[in-house]
C-alpha cells in the first residue's frame, strides 16, 4: 500500500489549496506532506474521487476558538465543512500521528467527514456500492448506534469516544478512528461495525 499511498499524497498535494491560519507562518512541505498521508490513508485500496467537493485545508497551529449557527464560541481542534474545506489544528494533526494506539486521530476524523458529506448529507452514511450496500450498512450502523447510545446514558465505556453519541456523523467519524487505531478492540465490541468499515474501506488494519 506504501506505493500507492506515495501516488495518492501526489495528488492530493498538487490539488488541495493549504492555508496558514491562526498566526501559522506558512504551510511547510513537510505540514502538507503529513496531512496528505492521513487524509489519502482513508483513500487507499479503493475506488474514490480524490475527495472530490475538498478544496482547502486550513491549518492553524494550535486548538482554535469558531463559533457554531447559534454563535456560540468554543475551542476545537478540526472541523470539515460541506463546502469544501478542512480545518485542523497542527499540534492535533501531529499528537494523532505519534500516538496511533489511543483511538484519537483528528485527521481521520475530519477526512472522514468529508466522506460522509460527498452527497450533501451528513449522516454517517458514506457513497456505498449499490441498494444492498445502503441497507446492510444501514441496519449495522443504526443497531450500533442505539447499542452505543445506551452503553454512554448508562456511563459505560466504550471502545469508541462518547463524542461519537453527538449524532450519527460523528459516530461514523470516531468509529473510522476506532478503526484504524483500535482495530482489534472495536472488532471484538462491535464486530459488524468492524465489518462494514473494513468493507468500505477495503483494508484490514489487523494485518498491519
Amino acid at each position: 500500500l506504501r506505493d500507492e499511498l506515495e501516488g495518492l499524497m501526489h495528488v492530493f498535494i498538487h490539488e488541495k489549496s493549504f492555508e496558514a491560519c491562526g498566526g501559522l507562518e506558512t504551510v511547510t512541505g513537510h505540514m502538507q506532506r503529513v496531512i496528505a498521508a492521513q487524509a489519502c490513508l482513508l483513500l487507499v485500496n479503493r475506488k474514490h474521487d480524490y475527495y472530490r467537493k475538498l478544496r482547502s485545508i486550513l491549518l492553524y497551529p494550535t486548538a482554535y476558538k469558531a463559533k457554531d449557527e447559534h454563535g456560540e464560541e468554543s475551542v476545537r481542534l478540526g472541523e470539515s465543512w460541506h463546502s469544501g474545506s478542512v480545518i485542523l489544528a497542527w499540534e492535533s494533526v501531529i499528537a494523532g500521528g505519534r500516538n496511533e494506539e489511543d483511538g484519537h486521530h483528528v485527521s481521520l476524523h475530519e477526512f472522514a467527514h468529508q466522506l460522509d458529506q460527498v452527497d450533501g448529507a451528513a449522516d454517517g452514511v458514506p457513497e456505498l456500492a449499490g441498494t444492498g450496500s445502503y441497507r446492510a450498512w444501514s441496519q449495522v450502523f443504526s443497531k450500533a448506534y442505539k447499542r452505543f447510545n445506551d452503553k454512554v446514558d448508562r456511563g459505560k465505556r466504550t471502545v469508541i469516544d462518547d463524542y461519537g453519541a453527538t449524532n450519527p456523523a460523528e459516530f461514523f467519524a470516531v468509529a473510522t478512528e476506532t478503526f484504524y487505531e483500535k482495530p482489534r478492540q472495536l472488532k471484538e465490541e462491535y464486530p459488524k461495525v468492524y465489518q462494514q468499515l473494513k468493507s468500505y474501506y477495503q483494508v484490514n488494519p489487523l494485518e498491519w
